[in-house]
């Protein structure tokens, strides 16, 4: 890919963010667009956004695979890892070898390395003092992500800050704890129907996220409405042609 080609999708991605950004979005999917645009785009394999609830927990809310699905799990559970560490400090967490990761961290090494991961770059969602959650990246080769990577994570990271914590959300804590739970919620019901499309299709989970999504976009629904219905079983995913 050529820089200026890049560069021509780092600008049409924000683009898509900005439009995005209207009353009403769906804030699971403009998540999702941040972390699929973050594989594409960036030096990195995958990626995974964690959001704090009102009580300052964190879940996995979108993830590009399974695999690193799993690996920010593995790190709630522990609550211990770079990720969990770059939402309680608010800094960058950049780990170049994960094999040579802090003892404490034993467990997301483990479970880092077994997926198949070398290296993560963890980025805080912030905005002031405000933090909300990280944008997480998760690359398959050892290093460091390259500086213009950097200066792009970031930019993504805030513009979903921006998107996430609006200035009526800052002004009203209520409307914002109303989004976050609104954005854990769906991703369990998303999970629910990924196990339902994926059981009735007899495909990987994976797979049956692309079904989801690529069903919300040819319909112009939510992802997040696309899966309650699919859960509560009013709405069978048409047949694919062979």
């Amino acid at each position: 890919m050529s820089q200026i080609t890049r560069e021509q999708r780092l600008l049409q991605t924000f683009a898509s963010l900005a439009d995005t950004l209207v009353d009403g979005y769906d804030v699971v999917e403009l998540l999702q667009l941040l972390v699929d645009s973050c594989r594409d785009l960036l030096d990195t394999t995958a990626a995974a956004i964690l959001l704090a609830d009102s009580t300052g927990e964190l879940d996995v809310i979108v993830s590009t695979s399974e695999a690193s699905r799993l690996v920010e799990l593995i790190q709630i559970g522990a609550e211990a890892g770079p990720c969990v560490e770059s939402f309680r400090t608010g800094s960058v967490v950049s780990v170049p070898d994960i094999a040579h990761s802090p003892e404490r961290w034993a467990r997301f090494r483990h479970g880092a390395m077994a997926q198949g991961f070398s290296s993560v770059h963890a980025i805080p969602m912030r905005l002031r003092e405000t933090r909300i959650g990280t944008l997480n990246l998760l690359r398959d080769t050892i290093g460091e992500l390259e500086p213009e990577d950097q200066i792009a994570a970031q930019a993504f990271a805030d513009v979903a800050t921006i998107g996430i914590l609006h200035e009526r959300s800052i002004r009203e804590s209520a409307i914002l704890t109303e989004q976050l739970e609104h954005a854990l919620n769906s991703r369990i019901v998303i999970e629910q129907a990924k196990g339902v499309v994926a059981h009735t299709r007899g495909v990987p989970i994976d797979d049956a996220f692309t079904l989801i999504r690529e069903y919300a976009r040819a319909n112009r629904i939510g992802i997040s409405q696309v899966a309650a219905q699919l859960v509560d079983r009013s709405l069978k995913l048409p047949e694919q042609p062979e």
